[in-house]
């Protein structure tokens, strides 16, 4: 089934330009001062929030550099 009437070019253009991304925002990390994405651990430090770090060694992840 066909629209009854073609969108023209304009109206198209004008929808679509909520499409567009947006960067990922970044803070520093308080402990180590590295940039971070929100809700992500710190690959230097392993902190995430506060009280709560993580430590993955294999992936050297809030791991000294040692």
């Amino acid at each position: 089934m066909q629209p009854a009437f073609r969108q023209s070019y304009g109206r198209t253009r004008r929808r679509r330009s909520h499409h567009a991304l947006e960067a990922s925002s970044q803070t520093l990390c308080p402990l180590s001062g590295m940039p971070k994405a929100h809700h992500r651990v710190c690959k230097e430090s392993g902190y995430v929030r506060a009280g709560l770090r993580i430590k993955v060694p294999k992936l050297g992840i809030g791991v000294s550099k040692d």
